[in-house]
């Protein structure tokens, strides 16, 4: 295991998790398409400077364009503005894991969108178990408030879109052979783009901006839009798509844990014990749970020799 690539996907769970600490303290001194604004346009600087350095050329079809700005506003624009409105009426640690029903959203919406998907026993499983955790995180029978209740529907809507883009990307741009980073420049300008001709109407209201502020809209653009891709596109080439998407299972823990020692937010006994049914659904429809129960059961099976009392 290469601990250059190691460190990455460290970082990489450990940046996506903060992104959520790092918006709601933005959220104290802008507003929600304020912070989306400073996050895409840091976001798309970093990309550029990134794909400058590795040489690699931006698109130049204009049909590759065009399916990228579909997905700059269905990865970027769209998420991003309800998950930074979320957090207005929810904690940084429950969007942190309604994020991470991103792979359900993504799942379900490849097994309507993709006829080469087939569904399975397994994946229904995985589904339904990850759907009952979000029912469990929501906590129908809390009777939440209104704004509670839409902020953490707003998080839903926020991975659904998730779910459409990465299957939109895996059906008219992947096909393609395109380089990762510029394909992450393109969209995450594009969408850096949309939100400055949308501004004068969306991005209003007073201004504060205080250190905490500036370095953490800072911090959500140059590392969890910026950076993050890149660090992202070096794992998925070191160690498969499949190992570096179990980076999944770590962010809501770093997101949850940090609203709880930075900013002091409690948390409900339903949230995490829901977010650990999602991650068992997400492992369950991804296939990762089969053979550690295959091998739980070979043991069992297995004769006990004198080598299995041995302390």
């Amino acid at each position: 295991m290469s601990g250059r690539v190691f460190g990455q996907y460290v970082l990489l769970a450990l940046t996506w998790g903060a992104s959520f600490l790092f918006i709601k303290v933005g959220l104290e001194g802008l507003s929600p398409a304020q912070v989306v604004l400073g996050r895409l346009i840091a976001g798309a600087v970093v990309l550029f400077v990134a794909s400058t350095v590795s040489r690699s050329p931006l698109p130049r079809q204009p049909i590759v364009w065009l399916h990228l700005l579909v997905v700059a506003l269905l990865l970027c624009v769209e998420p991003f503005l309800l998950f930074a409105w979320a957090e207005q009426h929810i904690s940084s640690g429950l969007a942190s894991i309604y994020n991470a029903t991103t792979p359900l959203m993504t799942m379900l919406v490849s097994l309507i969108a993709l006829p080469s998907e087939r569904p399975t026993r397994t994946r229904f499983a995985g589904l339904l178990a990850g759907f009952a955790g979000v029912t469990i995180v929501l906590g129908p029978w809390q009777g939440s408030g209104g704004g509670e209740l839409g902020g953490q529907l707003a998080c839903l809507a926020a991975t659904a879109c998730y779910g459409i883009a990465f299957v939109y990307l895996r059906r008219f741009v992947s096909p393609r052979g395109l380089a990762a980073i510029p394909v992450a420049t393109v969209q995450v300008g594009v969408g850096a783009a949309i939100m400055v001709l949308l501004s004068p109407m969306i991005a209003t209201g007073p201004i504060t901006l205080t250190p905490s502020v500036v370095l953490c809209v800072l911090a959500l653009g140059v590392l969890g839009t910026g950076l993050a891709y890149v660090w992202n596109t070096n794992v998925v080439a070191g160690w498969g798509a499949t190992s570096a998407s179990t980076v999944t299972y770590l962010t809501p823990l770093v997101g949850v844990a940090l609203g709880v020692v930075v900013l002091g937010e409690r948390i409900s006994w339903n949230e995490p014990a829901g977010a650990v049914v999602v991650i068992l659904g997400i492992a369950l429809s991804q296939g990762r749970l089969a053979p550690l129960i295959h091998r739980l059961r070979s043991r069992r099976k297995r004769p006990a020799t004198s080598h299995d009392w041995v302390i």
